[in-house]
């Protein structure tokens, strides 16, 4: 009896879709990955109701669903409907890639009477049938705890390390913008084996900065601001302009998710912010000279294939002599 190719049979089973806030990235990871993207329609009601349908058999394949969370909040009911019809369609298993995952800033009771809504959304996808989840840069790693199957954390310091590389800067220093942030920009400094400081923030309230100091010397220093999410952009435009007024040569910002809300644009643009380097986790809303996006497919996509052929994905981070 002839033997059927083992390998043709493990590519043929994955499948990947797109919600429609993130085609634009799912095709990017499709492509480099080398796999067209799914067909799914989206059906709406008159109400604003929606309907997802795949238009192709699924039944015994892993479905690689790709989409963000960012808002509007459609965004992760659309996700929703489509973990639940892939696992009624008899999906083998169903991965869902999350490249941003919204409402993470959620991840603990800070005051009294509120919600921790990035345990209620782990929850959520959790109770619609996924079964395994990768994502980028989580506010916090260990909202990974939240969940009760596999989670696949990437880091995009493995995209943006290489392009810091190519700039050739000389006496650069890295800087948190925040107390939270420390652990991020350490992992930058010990892998350049170079320095860093801290911007210590107060907030009255959300998305309101009461006061900021810096702790370190930035004189005569290229300074790289490492963030996760950048929303109203007050916090790294803030940072800039204090790092500067405290001697710094220049200030660039690394940023892993560009909400860039409300007038966040004019903010960078009047700042003393050199440059912002963002990923494609979230689609750039417009674009601006002082930004420059990184795209984050190729490692989605090395990812999945590791994760399909039960391969480790550790290899696809840039180690670090720090902990």
């Amino acid at each position: 009896m002839e033997l059927r190719d083992t390998r043709n049979i493990m590519e043929s089973s994955v499948k990947m879709f797109a919600g429609s806030a993130t085609r634009y990235l799912a095709e990017s990871i499709a492509d480099a990955y080398g796999k067209p993207i799914g067909s799914v329609t989206l059906q709406k009601f008159a109400d604003g109701e929606m309907s997802p349908n795949f238009n192709e058999s699924i039944r015994g394949d892993n479905v690689f669903l790709i989409q963000s969370t960012f808002p509007p909040a459609d965004n992760l009911m659309e996700l929703l409907l489509m973990i639940d019809a892939a696992r009624r369609a008899s999906a083998k298993q169903v991965v869902v890639v999350l490249p941003y995952f919204g409402y993470a800033r959620q991840d603990r009771k800070d005051k009294p009477r509120v919600a921790i809504a990035a345990k209620l959304v782990a929850n959520l996808l959790s109770a619609a049938g996924a079964q395994r989840l990768m994502t980028c840069d989580l506010h916090a790693g260990q909202i990974q705890g939240f969940f009760d199957f596999p989670v696949d954390h990437l880091n995009g310091s493995a995209i943006f390390i290489p392009y810091l590389q190519q700039l050739k800067l000389e006496n650069f220093i890295f800087a948190a913008p925040d107390v939270g942030g420390l652990g991020r920009a350490r992992r930058f400094a010990a892998h350049f084996a170079t320095e860093m400081v801290v911007c210590d923030k107060y907030r009255k309230r959300a998305n309101e900065i009461a006061s900021m100091q810096v702790i370190g010397d930035v004189e005569g220093k290229n300074v790289i601001l490492v963030d996760d999410i950048i929303d109203t952009a007050g916090t790294l435009c803030r940072a800039a302009d204090i790092l500067m007024d405290k001697g710094a040569t220049s200030v660039r910002a690394v940023v892993t998710h560009g909400l860039l809300s409300g007038n966040a644009l004019e903010r960078i643009s009047d700042s003393q912010l050199e440059q912002l380097i963002l990923s494609d986790t979230i689609p750039l809303k417009q674009e601006h000279p002082k930004i420059k996006v990184l795209s984050v497919a190729g490692l989605f996509a090395e990812a999945i294939k590791r994760v399909h052929g039960h391969e480790s994905i550790s290899s696809l981070f840039v180690e670090t002599s720090g902990n």
